[in-house]
């Protein structure tokens, strides 16, 4: 009978253990990345910049805003920590679709490195842009406070010039640990979440008394568009950008050209990680 007895024994296939393995891990199971430059998911990303600056700048200007709205509830602690915190958990949820860069001048800084193509640069600041003043809107209408509480401005008794420097240094930093964390050299992938928003959080806590810790001009335009009041807004865009270039100059003085493919896929994202099954043998 077909099947059965010593015949039948050789038509049968080796134990799975006998296999190795390298014919475990062949090819049954193949990794494939969708390319960066695949045009079907540019809206993915660019919905992904539009909604992740959107629970920025609600976290950042909804501090100042409902801290009006409701005295004495909010510290300035508390106001400085929160962007930071949104901002490690939005790299963590949307970082592997847009690259999450929250930040017109992280834009400009990754193309700058090489990591991400210029082109796609004005769509994400459009998006990023878009998403802040959304936000602005929103907190002026859900907490009956202008939007004018929730924007950045020099202190008082301090220059534009005082408050342009700061920008500039803070955002030095924050540009630093952004490409830092993205390089083929110093790549610490979900872990890069941390340093940002950690970096935030600090600079906040010791800088925002002179010019707010924007470090980024979406950020404060939201809720200068909202409010159709612009303080020194010129601050907001000249200090992060200079911050930006100087960063990309360190990262290049610390790890020569960018555009790895690591640093690549952290700016750009790694839309669509597929499992690919192989065709059985």
């Amino acid at each position: 009978m077909s099947g059965t007895g010593p015949a039948s024994e050789t038509n049968q296939p080796p134990p799975r253990h006998a296999l190795g393995l390298g014919a475990v891990f062949d090819a049954r199971t193949l990794k494939t990345i969708e390319d960066f430059n695949d045009p079907h998911h540019e809206w993915r990303r660019l919905f992904a910049e539009f909604f992740g600056t959107f629970l920025l700048v609600a976290a950042a200007a909804g501090g100042g805003m409902m801290g009006h709205a409701f005295p004495d509830t909010i510290s300035r602690s508390a106001a400085v920590v929160a962007p930071g915190l949104t901002v490690l958990a939005i790299i963590l949820f949307m970082g592997k679709v847009s690259g999450a860069h929250l930040n017109p001048v992280v834009s400009v800084a990754f193309a700058l490195r090489g990591d991400f193509p210029f082109r796609r640069v004005p769509g994400y600041i459009i998006c990023q842009l878009g998403g802040a003043s959304l936000a602005a809107w929103f907190l002026q209408g859900v907490t009956h406070v202008s939007a004018r509480y929730g924007t950045n401005y020099p202190a008082p008794h301090f220059s534009g010039v005082d408050a342009f420097l700061m920008e500039a240094v803070l955002t030095l930093g924050l540009v630093s640990v952004i490409l830092g964390t993205a390089s083929g050299a110093q790549n610490v992938g979900l872990f890069g979440a941390f340093g940002v928003g950690g970096y935030i959080a600090l600079a906040g806590l010791w800088a925002s008394p002179i010019s707010g810790a924007s470090m980024n001009p979406a950020r404060t335009f939201g809720p200068d568009l909202v409010s159709l009041k612009f303080p020194s807004y010129w601050v907001y865009v000249a200090g992060p950008l200079l911050g930006a270039l100087l960063a990309v100059a360190v990262a290049f003085v610390l790890r020569g050209p960018g555009g790895d493919q690591s640093a690549s896929e952290a700016a750009q994202g790694e839309l669509f990680t597929q499992i690919r099954r192989a065709d059985p043998a």
